[in-house]
């Protein structure tokens, strides 16, 4: 069985629960535009639009997704309002699919392609960075991986103080120098310290500032270049973690960390807490980063690997 095992029973109630917001807030807003709407006319696909922008999908992808079932619309010949749940829902997971073209989604949860598999972790603070990284290491760990934590945000004595408490929760080693270390110090003998446990993975958390993007490129740039001196192909995966809760502003963080690094993997946090849902549909598309976990509960099994099928059907699940 793969990393997170099969989108289970209880995966897809977790998921229902935790779009639920984003699921209300959405459809109470389209059968609002559709109210005395019997055909799909120029003011329906209007009113979708602003649906779509004011659900935090975003404009460039909201123009996309309307210009889809504009063009399906008239080829296919569907003029009734009844068709636009189904058509919209068809459109949204084709373009998903177009997004992730190309990406192996079953390499995400098999045989991990080195080792230890290293994952740095960015984002600013506040986003549910230092939750995610001790779910990950606690479903890596529930499936038999062995996991080391490096706590390479020295910038807050917080920072590392959660993480050690995390690394506790589960049980894992993590490899600390405390506040105002040198981060890459921190990364480097994390790395080093998981090839001499012969660990699985190494989890490396590293600070949540934004402030100034040319000193956070620096010091991301350095502690990759640090960490390349232990294993030459780490970090193997750059994971940005996003609150969907903030809307529009995960948009403008995505975009400057992905200038600052090679981010390769999306991680969204509080959809339960949201309904701005939307966003996991725009930041994949917009960015072509693919959202590879989501994180949907308080709970450790509420980090969920992201199935994109599954979230969109989940999303339309209360109209099916």
């Amino acid at each position: 069985m793969g990393l997170f095992g099969f989108f289970s029973k209880e995966k897809k109630e977790s998921l229902d629960k935790g779009l639920e917001k984003t699921r209300e807030n959405f459809f109470t807003k389209l059968t609002k535009t559709l109210i005395g709407k019997s055909s799909i006319d120029d003011d329906v696909l209007d009113n979708l639009e602003e649906v779509l922008v004011t659900s935090d999908v975003g404009v460039e992808t909201t123009l996309k997704i309307v210009k889809r079932v504009q063009e399906r619309v008239a080829r296919d010949k569907y003029t009734g309002t009844g068709e636009l749940n189904r058509i919209l829902k068809e459109e949204i997971a084709a373009l998903m699919a177009e997004n992730y073209k190309g990406l192996d989604e079953k390499s995400i949860s098999d045989k991990l392609p080195a080792k230890p598999y290293v994952i740095m972790v960015v984002g600013v603070n506040g986003v549910g960075k230092t939750t995610t990284i001790g779910k990950l290491a606690y479903q890596f760990k529930k499936e038999g991986k062995k996991v080391v934590l490096g706590a390479a945000d020295t910038f807050r004595a917080a920072a590392v103080d959660q993480l050690t408490i995390w690394a506790k929760r589960v049980d894992v080693p993590i490899v600390s120098q405390g506040m105002g270390a040198d981060p890459a110090s921190v990364a480097y003998d994390a790395v080093a310290s998981a090839k001499a446990q012969d660990a699985d993975v190494c989890i490396i958390d590293t600070a949540g500032r934004l402030h100034n993007k040319i000193n956070l490129m620096n010091e991301l740039s350095k502690i990759k270049r640090v960490m390349e001196k232990v294993m030459p192909d780490a970090p193997h995966e750059i994971l940005l973690v996003l609150d969907a809760s903030t809307g529009q502003n995960a948009f403008e963080q995505a975009k400057q960390f992905i200038a600052a690094t090679e981010v390769n993997a999306l991680a969204l946090t509080k959809l339960d807490g949201t309904a701005k849902g939307g966003v996991v549909i725009g930041v994949s598309d917009q960015f072509k980063v693919p959202v590879k976990y989501i994180g949907v509960g308080e709970k450790m099994e509420d980090l969920q690997l992201f199935d994109r099928n599954e979230f969109v059907n989940s999303l339309f699940n209360a109209q099916n």
